[in-house]
């Protein structure tokens, strides 16, 4: 019992550790808060230390790591959307729009295309395989999870899913961050000056957290006003996870987790219009708290003896994905004469999720670019959960 009691709490005090290390260390920051947490959820699991439903606390323990999985995504969805300036998008360039369309569209077609031709090999669960693939790569880990939860995904599939997602996508940042841009320079040679210029694009540094070149900013999260601010936004946050609940109870009769995380995110993106609601402090760091939450117990899952010759195939549709809507957005971004800066921060914002971005736009040292980054990984953050429904819908 003992154990059990201190493996949940672990799932608590290991992002807290994280974000700690956050704080105080360049090498946490280029390899990212939600890595790590996958990291040590995917070592707890290799370790064999969770109690198993049949030992002392075994059913305890998975009670409750089921409860703490099932309201940490509902939660962390308002908090990270709601410092989000959507009317940005009103402002970016004209080049950014050609990234972002060029960007989702070339995931879509890499989604839809690897799945007829990986289905006939027995992936479990694979239109939601292939839903969730079109959220993470068109918006993060957040989109992923919630389509996870809204599409009742088996978690031993999320967690093969995930480790084969981080394993493949975690390479392809660190080629970027260590000069693979360079290559996408030289592919796309077009240095347009509206893209690169910042003069068109207004943005007051008080208006929104998220404008900043440093996304996740825990630092003063417990200051007496900033704390108090963020709880705010905690609590609007469980308002919209009851609304949610009340509507999936009065629509299906049951907490339809399809219903609660799309009347969560439409509320969401609603409120982020409220200027006292964009300017609740560290919301967006209080949601990528939850989100850690959720990635350590959700890779703790993985089970080393469930990556078989089935599962492998996993592995093969989610390098498909990657390679094809690289080459596809590529060539796309060559017609249109993106140049090729923007389109690395194209790349990461939408397969990575915003957070990425600042990295890689220090790597290149271009922080004009930065804006058109964010705004098309928060587009991305909008729409993926929506996309995501909808390839589950329409596929076969």
């Amino acid at each position: 019992m003992v154990k059990t009691i201190l493996l949940l709490i672990s799932f608590v005090l290991f992002p807290i550790v994280i974000i700690e290390g956050y704080k105080r260390w360049s090498w946490v920051q280029k390899v990212g808060t939600v890595v790590l947490a996958y990291a040590v959820g995917i070592i707890i699991a290799l370790t064999g230390i969770a109690p198993t439903a049949q030992e002392a606390g075994g059913e305890l323990f998975h009670s409750v790591r089921s409860i703490i999985m099932s309201i940490a995504v509902p939660l962390a969805i308002p908090l990270m959307l709601f410092n989000c300036d959507f009317k940005l998008w009103t402002k970016a360039l004209p080049k950014t729009i050609w990234s972002l369309v060029g960007g989702i569209s070339a995931v879509l077609i890499a989604v839809i295309s690897g799945y007829f031709i990986f289905r006939s090999h027995g992936i479990p669960q694979f239109d939601k395989v292939a839903a969730m693939m079109t959220g993470i790569y068109t918006g993060g880990t957040m989109n992923f999870n919630a389509l996870g939860a809204a599409l009742d995904v088996d978690e031993t599939t999320m967690a093969i899913v995930l480790a084969f997602e981080m394993v493949l996508t975690t390479p392809y940042i660190f080629f970027i961050l260590a000069g693979g841009y360079k290559v996408f320079r030289k592919v796309l040679p077009y240095a347009d000056p509206e893209i690169t210029s910042t003069k068109k694009i207004k943005i007051k540094a008080r208006d929104t957290e998220i404008a900043t070149a440093d996304i996740e900013n825990y630092r003063g999260m417990f200051e007496r006003n900033n704390f108090l601010g963020m709880l705010k936004g905690v609590g609007l946050s469980v308002v919209f996870l009851v609304l949610g609940a009340g509507l999936a109870l009065l629509l299906t009769g049951k907490l339809n987790e399809l219903v609660i995380i799309l009347t969560i995110t439409t509320l969401s993106i609603i409120a982020s219009f409220f200027k006292p609601v964009r300017e609740l402090p560290k919301t967006f760091e209080a949601g990528m708290f939850f989100i850690l939450i959720f990635s350590v117990i959700v890779a703790s899952l993985f089970d080393i003896h469930s990556v078989n010759g089935g599962s492998l195939w996993i592995g093969l549709f989610v390098g498909y994905i990657i390679i094809v809507a690289c080459v596809l957005h590529l060539l796309f971004c060559k017609l249109v004469k993106v140049d090729g800066d923007l389109f690395c921060v194209s790349q990461i914002a939408l397969l990575c999720s915003p957070p990425f971005v600042p990295p890689v736009v220090g790597a290149m040292k271009n922080k004009k670019v930065l804006i058109s980054g964010i705004v098309i990984g928060l587009v991305g953050y909008a729409i993926g959960t929506y996309l995501g429904v909808i390839i589950a819908w329409i596929l076969p």
